[in-house]
């Protein structure tokens, strides 16, 4: 038995034996079109199975990008909450190649019905069509947009928190990265759930993860190569990009970072939670034990899953109701 089997939590370990693998894993990135049309149906699936949510609305936006093409951003918000409503702009997952905004709508919207916020999900560009930094470009339109219209949206343009989980953790702190070093308004917090943060694949956990099925190393690496083409691992590679390239954490955000002990992510995830710590970024790390890649996701009714939930539901409650470090 692989040693990650015997270190796993037990009920994720029942979770994984019924995740649909090919040779590759659940996640076929040799395959790309086919990968995201099946990602995108079970997602539907999911969505289809579950009784909609009609507490919260659902609003379609385009905002204009700098070439006259436009970013979809999908604003939802419950429909009985008084305004302005603090948001959290959000960056969904699947390794910045997968994926769509309105994946992550079932407990998106369980999250605004819970804390009587609004969510902004930004349907970023993916890889390999656009090479990064287009998504964390996307990001910073989407957020500058958020911070311009948040009065006329009915948003409360000081609490605006930027979100992200896997692929779409790493677009959300690189978009932290260009909001402060192009002089945009602070947002509130980065939450980063499992995030994706360095091409170079070096770190123990990136050779330790190969076996599970769930974000290898394999499927990373690949998965790298689509977003950077050929500058993947080498020193030509922007912070926009991969942000464990920043050398200069300071004056970041208030952060929240959440990642599993048997996730391939584990240790450039701890690293970035020590090296915001240590540039002064008040920093809440999570670190779970016997757990892989988007366990939450595959195992949603596990303990674990429940205790992740609810500290980054607490995590957040707190933070919208606290604007004094922003």
């Amino acid at each position: 038995m692989p040693v990650s089997r015997l270190l796993m939590d037990r009920e994720l370990s029942q979770a994984l034996d019924g995740v649909p693998m090919t040779s590759n894993g659940a996640f076929d990135l040799t395959d790309i079109p086919a990968t995201r049309a099946a990602f995108r149906a079970q997602a539907e699936s999911i969505a289809e199975s579950e009784p909609d949510d009609t507490s919260v609305t659902t609003e379609e936006h385009r905002v204009s990008r700098a070439d006259g093409t436009d970013v979809p951003v999908r604003l939802l918000r419950p429909a009985t909450a008084q305004g302005p409503l603090p948001v959290m702009l959000w960056f969904h997952g699947g390794g910045q190649v997968l994926g769509f905004a309105a994946q992550d709508d079932p407990w998106l919207k369980r999250l605004c019905s819970r804390l009587g916020c609004a969510v902004a999900a930004v349907d970023y560009r993916l890889a390999p069509e656009t090479p990064s930094p287009g998504a964390a470009e996307d990001g910073f339109t989407a957020y500058q947009w958020l911070s311009r219209q948040a009065d006329t949206l009915g948003l409360d343009g000081a609490r605006i928190g930027i979100a992200g989980q896997s692929g779409g953790g790493g677009i959300a702190a690189a978009t932290v990265l260009l909001v402060r070093d192009r002089g945009g308004a602070a947002p509130l917090f980065q939450s980063l759930t499992y995030p994706m943060l360095d091409d170079r694949n070096r770190t123990v956990s990136s050779h330790e993860i190969t076996d599970i099925g769930i974000w290898d190393r394999s499927t990373n690496i690949l998965a790298w190569q689509a977003i950077l083409g050929e500058r993947a691992g080498t020193d030509d590679v922007s912070p926009y990009s991969a942000p464990s390239r920043a050398e200069d954490l300071r004056s970041l955000p208030p952060t929240f970072i959440a990642v599993g002990e048997l996730d391939c992510f584990r240790d450039e995830d701890l690293d970035y939670a020590a090296r915001l710590r240590a540039h002064g970024v008040p920093v809440e790390l999570h670190l779970y034990p016997g757990a892989y890649h988007a366990f939450d996701l595959f195992a949603p009714e596990s303990q674990l899953a429940a205790t992740f939930q609810q500290s980054w539901f607490n995590y957040l409650a707190r933070r919208f109701q606290d604007t004094s470090t922003s």
